[in-house]
This record gives C-alpha cells, sequence and structure tokens, in this order.
C-alpha cells in the first residue's frame, strides 16, 4: 500500500514524496483469521469534505497534519516545489505542510471532490 506524502525542505517549500505503509501480519479483530495492518497513528478528528466542480484553492499551510483519502473525483495538488498531482478515489494524501509556504489544490474533471480528512 502506497501513499504520497507532502513534506517542507529547511526553506519550507513543500515537495512529494512517495512511501509504503509497513503492514505486519497479525490478529486483528478476533475470532477472524490474522491479516496485514499497520501500526496504529493517533488521530484527534475526521472530516468529510465536498470541493464543488472546478474549485480552485489559492496556495495555503495544511491546518493540521492531516490524511486525506479521495472518495471521488479529481484532486489536484501543487506543491511549493512546483509539482503536481492528480489523486482520483482510494487514493491517500497525507499532508505535513504545516508552516511553510504551503501547497494550492483543486477539483478537477468537471466534477465534484468528496473528502475524508483525518487529522493527526
Amino acid at each position: 500500500m502506497r501513499y504520497s506524502i507532502l513534506l517542507e525542505d529547511a526553506e519550507g517549500v513543500s515537495y512529494f514524496e512517495d512511501r509504503d505503509v509497513d503492514l505486519e501480519l497479525k490478529t486483528f479483530a478476533p475470532p477472524a483469521a490474522a491479516f496485514h495492518v499497520s501500526g496504529e497513528y493517533e488521530a484527534s478528528r475526521f472530516v468529510f469534505l465536498t470541493l464543488p466542480a472546478g474549485w480552485k484553492g489559492i496556495p495555503h499551510r495544511s491546518p493540521k497534519r492531516q490524511l486525506a483519502t479521495v472518495l471521488s473525483g479529481t484532486f489536484r495538488v501543487q506543491a511549493g516545489s512546483g509539482e503536481v498531482r492528480d489523486f482520483t478515489a482510494g487514493d491517500l494524501f497525507w499532508a505535513e505542510d504545516i508552516t511553510g509556504t504551503g501547497h494550492a489544490s483543486s477539483a478537477e474533471g468537471g466534477e465534484p471532490v468528496n473528502l475524508m480528512v483525518t487529522q493527526f
């Protein structure tokens, strides 16, 4: 399982990095058979968001460390480095750009973007 994470360099410019989730075979929900599970992450809350079709955001920092799960639509993110990535249903986008120049995001493809955002 892979996800993209938005980090900041020493100058505060955000950039993308791809990471794999470390999984371990263990019993998670006994008596069900064991399956692969990641380590635990403490989260404070989650919200659902809908970006209207054609919505374009201005450059901003993430309000908190957060993980967005794209439920539908095409969610475009431009890092401060200039790199642009599109995320679609099932993609995970982890944002940790909370102090630097931030990123810009938009709803592409002529349809709304539905996200579930978990904040840490």
